[in-house]
């Protein structure tokens, strides 16, 4: 892997495999009865948020947490960057107390590459999100459900999801989910269709590797996964539809839908949810939705991206196995 975690795109077909496999390793920590590996002992992880979070900022607190690293929460409000302190600036002094990784969640599209590549810091740099460009770790975790649900957890290790249809329907234009999870499984070889309204697909849209729909009745019979997004009313600043009634009418799944869908097939959904918008309260409580699973898996690969980008490229299966604690006799020194 590189020294970063910037892009979906930045990952080849192994380095996500290796990941997911490396995740699934980490998820047997958390069966355990204490979740610590000592693989980051020692190390400095800082979450550096400009947007509000609050699963991304917890999954990779926890993350870092278990693997023993020293972990530093960052949050715009209330900090200097209040008052006018640039990105640069703010970098600088993250580098000057020693951070290892940082991982970052910033409103403005591309800021995680500005602050991999400006020199400000050494230290490995992940996006948790920036505006409505990538959040890459979203995507391994979403295709790190889909490959547990629908191969299992043991017989997926060094598979990828060659052959699988993945549906995306939604609020595509401001969903940075979207972007990272088409470039993802085309990598691990899905066929990857978008549904969504005209006025919510992208301009450039034909560049990317996937389909495009705007039925999603005519969709969903073929789907082994349909990933239903947030409409994210913040980023709007003008009326994408006519009402939410008519888009739930659209674009919405509710129990007639998810009926249409083949038996094996999951709704996923990256939260949080306009539950009675773009999924209804049947579908989001049913047993084949995995939202709550993919909160669970994002501690698992978060775990396995810092233990790679920090710890090392190879299995983490050595350091994941129980071991005897070793104990040394305490001496003490003997009076004359």
């Amino acid at each position: 892997m590189k020294h970063h975690l910037i892009s979906a795109a930045d990952l080849t077909r192994d380095d996500a495999v290796l990941i997911l496999d490396t995740a699934e390793e980490m998820a047997r920590v958390a069966d355990r009865p204490i979740k610590k590996l000592p693989t980051l002992r020692g190390r400095t992880v800082v979450n550096l948020f400009f947007e509000d979070s609050t699963r991304t900022r917890i999954s990779f607190e926890a993350a870092a947490k278990r693997l023993s690293a020293d972990v530093i929460n960052f949050s715009a409000k209330g900090s200097s960057v209040s008052k006018g302190e640039s990105l640069k600036d703010t970098a600088l002094t993250l580098e000057a107390m020693g951070a290892d990784a940082v991982v970052i969640r910033h409103h403005a599209s591309g800021a995680p590459y500005r602050l991999a590549n400006s020199g400000w810091i050494d230290g490995a740099v992940v996006n948790a999100g920036d505006g409505t460009h990538e959040h890459p770790t979203q995507a391994l975790l979403d295709a790190f459900t889909v490959r547990r649900r629908l191969v299992g957890p043991d017989a997926g290790m060094g598979r990828d999801l060659a052959g699988r249809r993945i549906t995306v329907v939604g609020d595509v234009l401001h969903s940075r989910v979207a972007r990272s999870n088409v470039l993802l499984l085309h990598t691990l070889g899905a066929e990857v269709t978008l549904v969504a309204p005209p006025t919510l697909v992208p301009i450039g849209v034909e560049s990317w590797p996937c389909e495009v729909s705007y039925d999603l009745d005519a969709v969903l019979p073929k789907s082994d996964a349909v990933m239903m997004l947030r409409v994210q009313r913040e980023r709007m600043n003008a009326a994408f539809f006519p009402t939410e009634r008519e888009y739930a009418r659209r674009y919405g799944l509710g129990g007639e839908r998810m009926a249409k869908m083949p038996e094996h097939a999951v709704v996923m959904h990256p939260g949080p949810m306009n539950r009675g918008m773009e999924i209804t309260a049947e579908v989001a409580d049913s047993d084949r939705c995995t939202a709550v699973e993919q909160v669970a898996n994002g501690v698992s690969i978060r775990m396995a991206v810092l233990y790679l980008l920090l710890g090392g490229n190879e299995s983490a299966a050595a350091h994941t196995r129980t071991e005897p604690v070793r104990t040394e006799p305490v001496r003490t020194e003997e009076t004359p």
